[in-house]
């Protein structure tokens, strides 16, 4: 159950918000009947996301293997519930899901895929963390490929942080 109460989506200051996430999602997710409690701050979230989720070079795959490595490392069930069934569409095998948690030992991730999760992991576990790391990507994906890698760690981390925090997750009541 949410920390807090998700915001009432029938307030006619956020309906135009409203409606463009529903255009947008295809509906209002619990993450975003709780970031409505601030308009902007709902506004700023689905611009940047939707730029890191559809805007950005890296394949969708690569994309949402990040996005369930952070949900795995940072323990948030509902950024895995949403992004499973998009990890699939967009190519990630279900024995590559099944395997990231032990992706190191795993042989069904290709030297790329290796690369941006070691990067994932010391992204999200560390912080700080040796150059070579972030080398090992850049060899793979260039400058820009990995600049998109790094951020799209960095978002889905600021996700995930969100919703532990606020202990929002898919079966609560609305």
């Amino acid at each position: 159950m949410a920390r807090l109460p998700y915001a009432r989506l029938a307030d006619a200051d956020k309906a135009p918000l409203v409606e463009r996430i529903v255009a947008e999602r295809g509906s209002v997710l619990h993450l975003y009947q709780m970031l409505l409690h601030s308009p902007p701050l709902a506004e700023g979230w689905l611009a940047y996301l939707t730029a890191v989720r559809h805007k950005l070079l890296i394949s969708g795959a690569l994309r949402e293997m990040i996005i369930m490595r952070v949900a795995l490392l940072n323990g948030a069930p509902y950024e895995a519930d949403q992004h499973k069934p998009v990890a699939l569409k967009e190519g990630v095998a279900p024995a590559q899901l099944e395997a990231l948690a032990e992706w190191e030992t795993a042989e069904v991730f290709s030297a790329t895929e290796r690369a941006v999760l070691r990067l994932t992991d010391a992204m999200t576990r560390d912080i700080h963390f040796e150059p070579e790391i972030l080398s090992g990507v850049r060899q793979h994906l260039g400058e820009r490929g990995t600049v998109e890698v790094a951020a799209t760690i960095a978002a889905y981390n600021m996700v995930s942080r969100f919703l532990e925090a606020l202990q929002i997750h898919s079966d609560d009541p609305r």
